[in-house]
């Protein structure tokens, strides 16, 4: 469900976003709307502003868009997606924005271990600055704290990023705040570390048919929560015989 916001310019260097049934309002006869679906406000409403202001130099929406392009506005801004329509007609510019949820930081490493860079992977499998969880959560549209994910430059250049987005939003949102790590070796096998009740429980899932493993994974936590006890670890990586140690109660 989208969110509805006010676009208001007091000046040219001061910008507004206010909650509330969307209604117009007029700069230069231009009359503007922001729909910022789950995006933050301050980095939606810089970005709007931006667009605002270039499109009130020619009321050109290619030399926008071009702009942005040209400077990556959109990844500056944390944007999975926007849209930006002119109805001449009514004089009205209208934003839509989207964001992605960030779902992991990861720590990038050269392929002689040397760390690169750090950055957020949002559910779409991009990379942001690290700053947006920070942003998210001071939004309180984050609500727990990422897992950490150590990964090639390599990897990332293939399909293991999309898979590891799909595998983590494929998780109930319970347990996917619950994971502390995650470690992906350089053959990409995949353990995750959960930390229920702050001890530590290993999840080897190996390196193929995670969706499928998923599953078996979702019942165990289930029946680790139902019934108070939890496993050291759980091996997953022969799907067909999965293997759990089970330590003292919670």
């Amino acid at each position: 469900m989208w969110s509805v916001f006010l676009v208001s310019i007091i000046s040219l260097t001061s910008f507004q976003l206010w909650a509330g049934v969307p209604h117009s309002f007029s700069q230069k006869n231009i009359r503007y709307k922001t729909f910022i679906g789950e995006c933050p406000q301050k980095s939606s409403a810089s970005f709007a502003l931006m667009v605002m202001k270039e499109f009130e130099k020619n009321h050109s929406l290619k030399l926008v868009k071009e702009k942005i392009l040209k400077e990556k506005l959109d990844e500056k801004h944390f944007l999975s997606d926007y849209r930006i329509s002119y109805n001449p007609v009514i004089k009205t510019l209208r934003l839509n924005l989207d964001c992605p949820q960030p779902i992991i930081k990861v720590q990038v490493y050269k392929s002689n271990g040397e760390e690169h860079y750090s950055a957020v992977m949002g559910e779409n499998a991009k990379l942001y600055d690290p700053g947006y969880e920070n942003l998210m959560k001071a939004e309180k549209k984050l609500n727990y704290h990422l897992p950490l994910l150590a990964i090639s430059t390599k990897q990332l250049e293939g399909e293991i990023p999309i898979q590891l987005a799909t595998f983590i939003q494929q998780m109930d949102k319970a347990h996917r705040s619950q994971i502390s790590e995650i470690i992906l070796s350089k053959t990409s096998d995949l353990t995750i570390v959960f930390a229920f009740s702050g001890k530590a429980t290993s999840v080897f899932i190996g390196a193929d048919l995670w969706e499928e493993k998923l599953i078996k994974l979702t019942k165990i936590i289930d029946y680790v929560h139902k019934n108070k006890r939890y496993p050291g670890s759980i091996n997953l990586v022969n799907a067909k015989k999965v293997v759990v140690k089970f330590s003292d109660k919670i």
